[in-house]
C-alpha cells in the first residue's frame, strides 16, 4: 500500500480590542477552541472564541479570524446575552444594497479581506456591555488537495494573551486507514510536549493539543501575548493500485484515485525565463538557483529545452535535448549566465492581452499543457491563471520572499513525475458529474471526482487511461459499488459534490464569455446561495444588534492580488514572472481538496428550569425534576426546546444495521443531565461511562477503567480526558461530556459524527425542526408543518460543549416539538 497524506490549513483566531490596549485588562479570552474533523478528505472546521469585558463600561471587542483560500465559510455566529446573531449568506448584489445603506447612515460598513499566502483573514466586531461576554463561532468547508504524496493538518494559533482553556481537537477518519500519523510544527517542542496528545487506532487518529497558560508564555515561540506558532498534523492513508476509493451515501459519490506503482512517463519540458526588468535582483537570483536544483532532478529519459527573453529571445538549444550529465551542465552554465546577466527592460513587444492568448494557444495547439509562475504583487495574475486553465495548465502565485527559490522548485516538484496520460473517469449510472477527463495524473496527487447516483445497482465507475505508451482500465473487481462502502456523515458526499462543482464552475467563468459566462455566474450562484458557501459571487452580511455597524465579508480571489485592493497588474504586458514549464506529457490535475460540524443535529441542553417568561409577562416554576432538551432547526434562531420530567431512560442513537444501540438514564437532580450512558456494540459487549469511570464488559469479563489509557476493543476505541469521553464505533463518534453544577457530575452525549445510514431513530438521530413564527397580540404561535402552536420564551444551558452557556430558546411541548409522543424515545433497560 502506498501512503497518501491530506493538507488541511486551520489558522488559529486572534481576538482582540479595536481600541489601543489599555493598561488594565479589559478582555479576557476565557475560551479559545479549534475543532476539526476529517473524513474522507472533506475537512469541517469550527473556531468558537468566548470573550469577556472586565471594564465598568461598554467596549468593542474584534473578531480576527485566518482560514485557508480553498476554503469557504458556511457558517458564522456572535451569542451576545442569550440573543443569536448569525451571519446570512446573500448575492453580492444585495449585500452591496446593506453595506450602501449603512454607509449613507453614517455607519462604518464592511470586512476587509486580505490575501496571503495561504490564508485569508475575516473580522468583524461588535460593541460589549460591562462585565458581558460575547461568543463568536465560525464555520468553513474544504475539500483537501494532495500534494507530494501527503496531507498535512496545519494549526496556527496566535491568540494575543494566555488563554485559560485553550484547546485543539482533531478527529480524523479515513475509511480506507490511516498507515501512521506524526505531529510537527514549531509548537510542536519539549516544552509543550505533555500538552500533546496522539492516538491512532486503524481507521481513526485523534490528536489534542491543551496547553496550560504557563506553557503558553513559556515554549520557544510564546511570550506575555501567548503562543504564536504552528501545530502540523502529517498522517498517511493507506492505498492500493486498483480503481481507488469510492464513497456513496444518500444518492451521491465521491471518488478518489491515486494508483502509485505505476511505471513513470518521461516527459518532455521546456523552461522560459522572463529576463526582463521586472525580475531585476533577488527574483532572479531565486530563479536561477531554482532552475539549477530542478535540472538536478531529471531523470536521463527527460528531454528539456531552456530559453530566457526580454526584449530578444535566447535559447540554449533550438531542440529539445536529452538530459544527460553533459546536456545538463551545459544548461547550469546557461542558467548561471542568466543570474549573472540579470534583466533588462522590455522595449517592443505584444502587448494586447488576447493577441497573446491566442498566439500561445495556437503554438501550443494542445499538444502539452501550461504552468505560469507569477513572482510577487507586480503581476497580471488573472491573465496568467486564463492562460494557464486554457492550455490545461494551473497558474501558481511565486511569493517574493527569502524562500522564493523553494517555492518554484516545490511546485516543479508537484508535476515532475507523470504516471498516467489522458485520463477518464467514467460513471454509468451517474449524473450532474465534476470534470471527469484530465490530460495527466502525477504522482503524489490525487484525482477527485463527485455526482449523483441513479440506482445504486447500475452504478459502474472505470477508469481509462495511457500509461507509458499503453492503455490501462481500472475496475471495481468487486462488481457493484455498495451503498454502505464509504460510511460517512449524512450530507456531507453531498456538500463534496457542491464544493467541487462550484470551485470548477468559477474557473469556467474565467475562461468564457456572453451568454454562456453569464449562465455559468447563474449556476455558481445557485449553488453557493443553497449551500450557504461564500465565495466570489456571494457576501456573508453579520448581523448584529440594533444601532452598530453592518458587516459585509466579501471573498477575494488570488487574480485580485494581496492587500485589501485587488491589484490586476499592467495594462500592457502581462509579466511572465519567474518560469513556465512546458511539459508533454504534463499536467495537474484540478483535485482540490477535506470536517465536520461539531454539534449534531439535536444538541442537547439542561436548564435552570427556574422562571419561564410567557410572552403575556406571566410567569411560572417547575418544581418537578426536570431536564430541559433543546432541537436545533433549519437556519433560525432560537431553537426549540422541551422539558422532560421524572428519571427516564433514553433511547440516544440506534443503529440496527450495525447493531449498535446508545442508551442513556437522566439522574435525579432537577436541571441535571444522565447519570449513566451505555454503548451496546454487539449482542456480548457494551461500554457503560458514568462519572466515575468506565466500565468494559466483554462476555463475562468486565473491566474498570478510570485513567486516560485508550480503550481498543475491535472497532470500538475509548478515550477518556478530563472532562470528556470519546467514543468511536463503526462510523459513529461520540462525545460524552462530564459537566458539574453545585457539586453534582452529571453526563451530556454529543453526536460529533453522525452513521450515514438513514434507519437511525433516537434523540441523536433527531433531523433539525423548521418553523415560522406567528406574531399574535396575547401570544406567540410557531407554525410547524402547518399546524400552529404557542410557545414560551425561555433560556437554556448548551450542555453539548465544554464550557455551556444559555441560550434563548422557544419552549414547546416534548410530542410538538418531536412530532410524535415523548413516550416513543423510551427504553425499559440501559
Amino acid at each position: 500500500m502506498e501512503r497518501a497524506v491530506v493538507r488541511l490549513t486551520l489558522f488559529g483566531l486572534l481576538v482582540s480590542f479595536a481600541a489601543s490596549q489599555p493598561k488594565k485588562k479589559d478582555r479576557d479570552i476565557y475560551n479559545f477552541y479549534i475543532n476539526s474533523t476529517v473524513t474522507s478528505r472533506y475537512a469541517t472546521t469550527i473556531i468558537t472564541s468566548r470573550v469577556a469585558n472586565r471594564m465598568d463600561e461598554s467596549k468593542e471587542i474584534e473578531f480576527h479570524v485566518q482560514i485557508p483560500k480553498n476554503a469557504f465559510i458556511s457558517k458564522f455566529t456572535m451569542l451576545i446575552d442569550g440573543q443569536v446573531y448569525d451571519g446570512v449568506v446573500k448575492t453580492k448584489e444585495q449585500a452591496q444594497q446593506q453595506y450602501t445603506a449603512a454607509v449613507s447612515r453614517g455607519q462604518s460598513a464592511g470586512i476587509v479581506s486580505s490575501v496571503g499566502r495561504t490564508m485569508e483573514e475575516f473580522k468583524t466586531s461588535v460593541t460589549v456591555a460591562a462585565h458581558k461576554k460575547v461568543t463568536f463561532k465560525l464555520t468553513y468547508e474544504e475539500l483537501l488537495k494532495r500534494t507530494h504524496g501527503k496531507y498535512e493538518l496545519q494549526i496556527h494559533a496566535r491568540p494575543m494573551q494566555p488563554v485559560k482553556n485553550f484547546k485543539v481537537d482533531v478527529y480524523i477518519h479515513e475509511k480506507a486507514g490511516i498507515s501512521y500519523i506524526d505531529v510537527k510544527g514549531g509548537l510542536s517542542t519539549k516544552a509543550l510536549a505533555n500538552a500533546i496528545t496522539k492516538t491512532h487506532a486503524d481507521k481513526q487518529a485523534w490528536v489534542y493539543f491543551y496547553p496550560t497558560e504557563d506553557q503558553q508564555k513559556t515554549c520557544d515561540s510564546c511570550g506575555e501575548q501567548g503562543m504564536n506558532g504552528d501545530l502540523v498534523i502529517v498522517y498517511d492513508v493507506n492505498r492500493n493500485n486498483g480503481l481507488g476509493d469510492i464513497k456513496t451515501s444518500d444518492g451521491y459519490f465521491v471518488h478518489h484515485f491515486a494508483p502509485s506503482s505505476l511505471p513513470r512517463i518521461p516527459k518532455n519540458v521546456v523552461f522560459v525565463i522572463d529576463q526582463s526588468g521586472s525580475m531585476h535582483g533577488r527574483k532572479m537570483q531565486q530563479t536561477g538557483t531554482a532552475l539549477i536544483h530542478i535540472l538536478n532532478d531529471l531523470a536521463e529519459d527527460d528531454f528539456f529545452g531552456l530559453l530566457s527573453f526580454n526584449s530578444d529571445i535566447f535559447h540554449w538549444k533550438r531542440e529539445l535535448v536529452q538530459a544527460t550529465s553533459l546536456n545538463l551542465e551545459g544548461a547550469k552554465k546557461f542558467a548561471q549566465n542568466i543570474i549573472a546577466s540579470g534583466a533588462a527592460e522590455l522595449e517592443e513587444r505584444e502587448t494586447n492581452l488576447e493577441n497573446i492568448q491566442s498566439n500561445v494557444r495556437q503554438a501550443i495547439a494542445g499538444k502539452f499543457p501550461l504552468y505560469c509562475l507569477g513572482f510577487g504583487f507586480d503581476v497580471n495574475f488573472a491573465f496568467l491563471e486564463k492562460m494557464s486553465l486554457r492550455n490545461s495548465g494551473v497558474a501558481r502565485r511565486i511569493y517574493d520572499d527569502s524562500d522564493a527559490d523553494l517555492q518554484l522548485k516545490g511546485f516543479y516538484e508537484e508535476v515532475a513525475t507523470p504516471l498516467l496520460t489522458d485520463v477518464e473517469m467514467i460513471y454509468v449510472g451517474g449524473t450532474n458529474l465534476t470534470q471527469t477527463n484530465f490530460s495527466q495524473y502525477y504522482n503524489g496527487s490525487e484525482i477527485v471526482v463527485a455526482g449523483e447516483i441513479h440506482n445504486i445497482e447500475t452504478f459502474r465507475p472505470q477508469v481509462l487511461a495511457i500509461s507509458r505508451k499503453r492503455k490501462v482500465t481500472f475496475v471495481n473487481t468487486h462488481g457493484s459499488v455498495d451503498s454502505l462502502a464509504g460510511s460517512v456523515a449524512d450530507g456531507l458526499l453531498q456538500r463534496v459534490w457542491a464544493y467541487l462543482t462550484v470551485k470548477q464552475l468559477l474557473e469556467k467563468e474565467l475562461l468564457v464569455s456572453g451568454p454562456e459566462k453569464e449562465k455559468v455566474k447563474s449556476e455558481t450562484l445557485e449553488l453557493s446561495l443553497k449551500y450557504n458557501f461564500v465565495t466570489p459571487l456571494t457576501s456573508m452580511v453579520v448581523t448584529k444588534p440594533q444601532g452598530e455597524n453592518t458587516d459585509v465579508l466579501h471573498k477575494p480571489m488570488e487574480r485580485e492580488g494581496a492587500g485589501d485592493v485587488g491589484l490586476s497588474g499592467q495594462a500592457g504586458f502581462p509579466g511572465f514572472h519567474g518560469w513556465s514549464p512546458l511539459s508533454n506529457p504534463i499536467g495537474f490535475p484540478a483535485v482540490p481538496s477535506l470536517n465536520l460540524d461539531q454539534d449534531s443535529d439535536v444538541s442537547f441542553y439542561a436548564v435552570d428550569v427556574p422562571e419561564l417568561v410567557n410572552t403575556d409577562g406571566t410567569f411560572e416554576t417547575s418544581v418537578l425534576v426536570s431536564h430541559r432538551f433543546l432541537l436545533k432547526t433549519d437556519n433560525q434562531s432560537p431553537p426549540l426546546c422541551f422539558d422532560v420530567n421524572g428519571v427516564v431512560i433514553f433511547k440516544l442513537l440506534h443503529y440496527p444495521s450495525k447493531e449498535l444501540y446508545i442508551n442513556g438514564e437522566l439522574d435525579s437532580v432537577t436541571n441535571g443531565g444522565f447519570t449513566k450512558i451505555v454503548i451496546h456494540v454487539s449482542a456480548d459487549q457494551r461500554v457503560e461511562v458514568d462519572t466515575e469511570g468506565i466500565n468494559l464488559h466483554q462476555g463475562q469479563s468486565t473491566t474498570h477503567h478510570i485513567g486516560q489509557d485508550p480503550i481498543t476493543a475491535g472497532s470500538l476505541t475509548v478515550i477518556r480526558r478530563d472532562k470528556e469521553i470519546d467514543v468511536a464505533v463503526e462510523d459513529v463518534r461520540l462525545v460524552i461530556l462530564v459537566h458539574e453544577k453545585d457539586g453534582d457530575k452529571f453526563l451530556w452525549p454529543a453526536l460529533r459524527l453522525k452513521p450515514s445510514a438513514n434507519n437511525t431513530e433516537g434523540l441523536l438521530a433527531l433531523k433539525p425542526a423548521g418553523y415560522q413564527e406567528v406574531q399574535q397580540q396575547s401570544d406567540t404561535k410557531l407554525k410547524i408543518k402547518d399546524r400552529e402552536f404557542s410557545v414560551s420564551s425561555s433560556t437554556a444551558d448548551d450542555y453539548s460543549i465544554p464550557h455551556p452557556v444559555p441560550i434563548r430558546c422557544w419552549l414547546i411541548s416534548a410530542d410538538f416539538a418531536l412530532e410524535r409522543t415523548l413516550n416513543d424515545y423510551f427504553v425499559a433497560q440501559l
